[in-house]
């Protein structure tokens, strides 16, 4: 671990980014170049002295996990991300066409959407990041691992997953979960993970099964549907997708029609975040005005 060359290097892309990349206001009066320590922090997902160890060459070795949070953070590009895990004494992730890396100019976007839910999946529906309005919308979705890390082999084997949709739409979205991975399946260097799905549900899930028998094929475009909040009840949206240069990679944006009630809705949920409402301010929902 090249200690001086990792906290060098973290301090020079820290110096070298704005509040305005990374969708944070400028405030007044600010000396610090740069973005600060604990916004650095709060992008990557850890404590500020976690973050200000490594900057002052103390503290033991970042594990990959947090060298991929901190590239996140950052912005970094691929080669900025493999040059920080060798700094780190990791070998860098595999260059593969399709990478769990973000892209910076899918995060550059993100970061400017708060009023409205937006999140980054795979072409494997894995969640890589999400807005604080995506998680009040659907949930803390970026934590699951290995087969639980794909959407729908979480549809097939969680029933809580199903929750989040009515259940008359819950037929039409197994057909079209199972349609959008073969899909992806099929494409040239799709990771391996979504073979190792696909058989697992196959042995586990005879309606997974019963549907994959079809052999129906779906790319993901975008899509009219009605969520289930746990507090505000259904919410209709329109999804958008906008899709990076090799297919790999989508930024999911969830709108409403404005002046809707469902509009009206996204905007509580923006106000009450990921808090559970109590009896009286259920009162203050605009769909049982």
């Amino acid at each position: 671990m090249e200690r001086t060359e990792l906290a060098d290097f973290l301090r020079r892309r820290r110096e070298a980014l704005t509040p305005e990349d990374v969708g944070l206001p400028t405030g007044p009066r600010r000396r610090t170049l740069g973005l600060r320590r604990e916004e650095v922090a709060a992008l990557s997902g850890m404590s500020t002295d976690t973050y200000l160890r490594l900057e002052q060459q103390r503290g033991s070795r970042p594990s990959e996990q947090m060298l991929a949070a901190l590239a996140r953070g950052l912005r970094l590009t691929l080669d900025e991300r493999d040059h920080l895990f060798r700094m780190a004494g990791h070998t860098a992730p595999a260059r593969v066409i399709r990478s769990g890396h973000v892209s910076p100019a899918l995060m550059r976007v993100l970061d400017r959407l708060h009023d409205t839910p937006a999140m980054v999946i795979s072409e494997l529906n894995e969640t890589l990041v999400q807005n604080p309005m995506a998680v009040a919308l659907l949930g803390e979705q970026t934590h699951f691992t290995g087969l639980a890390g794909v959407a729908v082999y979480r549809w097939f084997t969680d029933p809580a997953e199903r929750l989040k949709y009515p259940e008359r739409d819950h037929g039409y979205q197994s057909r079209l979960q199972v349609a959008q991975m073969r899909a992806a399946i099929g494409r040239a260097g799709s990771p391996p993970i979504g073979g190792r799905v696909a058989e697992a549900l196959l042995k586990s899930s005879s309606e997974f099964a019963e549907i994959w028998a079809r052999h129906e094929v779906s790319v993901k475009a975008a899509q009219h549907k009605t969520l289930v909040h746990p507090e505000l009840g259904e919410i209709e949206l329109d999804c958008q997708l906008l899709i990076n240069e090799n297919d790999a990679q989508m930024l999911l944006i969830f709108t409403a029609i404005p002046g809707s009630v469902d509009a009206e809705k996204l905007d509580l949920l923006s106000v009450i975040g990921t808090q559970r409402l109590t009896v009286g301010e259920h009162e203050t929902d605009p769909g049982r005005r």
